[in-house]
């Protein structure tokens, strides 16, 4: 059957070949530390999952350590220039646009097909993996047509993904770590802490009084952790299940789905969604470091506005 762990292999031997590309390039004079860093962001994907909670943790204070002492430095991966992209971009025109479609495309479609395929009686994905193994394969496909038609070498898709992960940086791993934060958070019973200290502020004594604490607190919440996905579990177990679930018999499918877009209109405004919001202005060289931001807090506040309206009218339908 394939799952997760697959996926997590693939990744996890992207991540290998970004760490020894990276030792490789005496250009970075801090190639080690690079290496060091994706290499051990490979181990937590391929054997994250076998070596424990402590060597995990120890995992993650010497991803920590590298980064904060500034460990991590800008390599010279093999690419191609300037002028021969520019020259590639003018032959292919908008079939450049093609691999960038097949992945979503081929998601959608395997994320609706695979939990039903068979092989010998048994599932051949996971149901609950199937969006993953999607995802996954669609980018393989988008390869797999990428390389013939821009006439590039089997490398080029590990030399740029090392050029994008040296200039993400740590970045690049800070959704997986928020999402992180927000079980541990769940786990110590944060949740119910919020939700104590938001009952005694804000009376929620009506369902729209709860939806509102609770888009507005997805959003708030977000705001300061970084990612929706962080702060979900702790503002469901504060508000979302024991009030506008089990008190006023609200939907549960609809106040989940809609309680994540709600977080991320907190995603949009803040700066601690570094990897959406710092650093697109740092690979565009845009001066103004909150450029990003800017355009976007117009459109976070409406849809703020439009997300709540959905919850009340739709979570509470009999």
């Amino acid at each position: 059957m394939i799952g997760t762990g697959q996926v997590y292999a693939l990744v996890g031997a992207m991540f290998a070949a970004v760490a020894l590309l990276s030792a490789r390039d005496r250009e970075n004079p801090r190639r080690w530390g690079n290496a060091a860093f994706w290499g051990l962001v490979a181990v937590s994907f391929l054997a994250g999952g076998r070596i424990g909670g402590f060597a995990n943790g120890l995992l993650v204070i010497a991803l920590a350590l590298i980064a904060g002492l500034g460990g991590l430095g800008q390599g010279a991966p093999a690419t191609t220039s300037p002028a021969e992209r520019e020259a590639s971009a003018q032959r292919l025109g908008d079939r450049l646009f093609l691999p960038t479609l097949i992945v979503p495309a081929v998601s959608v479609i395997g994320s609706l097909t695979l939990k039903s395929l068979t092989l010998g009686g048994h599932a051949l994905v996971a149901a609950k993996d199937a969006t993953v193994v999607s995802l996954a394969l669609g980018v393989i496909a988008a390869l797999a047509v990428a390389l013939p038609m821009l006439k590039a070498p089997l490398a080029a898709p590990l030399q740029e993904g090392r050029k994008l992960m040296d200039t993400v940086g740590w970045a690049a791993l800070l959704p997986q770590a928020l999402a992180a934060l927000g079980t541990v958070f769940a786990a110590a019973g944060v949740g119910q802490v919020v939700g104590g200290l938001i009952g005694r502020a804000v009376p929620l004594d009506t369902p729209f009084a709860a939806v509102c604490a609770y888009t507005i607190g997805m959003a708030l919440f977000t705001v300061v952790m970084g990612n929706a996905f962080a702060a979900f579990p702790v503002m469901t177990a504060a508000i979302g299940l024991p009030l506008i679930v089990h008190r006023f018999h609200g939907d549960p499918a609809v106040m989940g789905a809609i309680g994540m877009l709600s977080g991320f209109c907190g995603t949009l405004v803040t700066p601690m969604a570094a990897n959406f919001n710092l650093v697109p202005v740092a690979l565009l060289e845009i001066p103004d470091r909150w450029a990003v931001i800017r355009v976007q807090a117009p459109t976070a506040l409406v849809l703020l506005i439009v997300n709540t309206a959905l919850m009340y009218f739709l979570a509470f339908r009999a």
